[in-house]
């Protein structure tokens, strides 16, 4: 089960590459197209790169900057297969990405680009894990736009589902 920061960050690690190794082998029609009226492979890769950038900005300022802003947790954090539960229930009741996390149009000519953002955004959050502690991890709260106020581990098992749930996406 996941759960230890090292299990949190290879986790990340590993699902941040399946998701740009299945971008990697697709067509300029395939990463452009949008099926359906939905987002193409390249707006799901945007907004993978939209997602993750706020966190690591949140972990860029001074510890008590989020304790400030949001306070500390006061129970335990829930677990992957928890939050991960609550997400799809999220969705299936019609929550959906907003604002910011809009992907705009995308070119297969930023296929690349993109890819190597998404890449280095995991490698910043993996290295802003490591120098944090297990109770660090716990004790941060962030706001999500459609959870709520997570702990930082909560925020972190969410984003490595939602690179498994837009990896499927562009599977399909």
């Amino acid at each position: 089960m996941l759960h230890t920061k090292r299990e949190v960050i290879d986790t990340l690690k590993g699902n941040t590459k399946k998701f740009v190794d299945v971008i990697a082998k697709l067509s300029k029609r395939d990463f452009e197209n949008e099926p359906n009226g939905k987002w193409s492979a390249g707006q799901h890769l945007a907004h993978l790169v939209k997602s993750i950038k706020p966190l690591n900005f949140a972990l860029s300022l001074p510890r008590f900057v989020p304790i400030l802003l949001f306070g500390k947790a006061k129970n335990a954090s829930k677990t992957n297969e928890e939050i991960k539960l609550r997400y799809q229930e999220k969705l299936s009741n019609g929550a959906k990405a907003s604002g910011a996390y809009i992907p705009q149009q995308v070119t297969y000519n930023s296929k690349e680009k993109l890819s190597a953002a998404l890449i280095d955004e995991a490698e910043k959050l993996s290295t802003n894990l490591e120098a944090m502690t297990e109770a660090d991890i716990d004790a941060m709260i962030l706001p999500h736009p459609i959870l709520g106020k997570l702990s930082l581990r909560e925020m972190l098992f969410f984003t490595i589902y939602h690179t498994e749930h837009h990896t499927k996406s562009i599977s399909n």
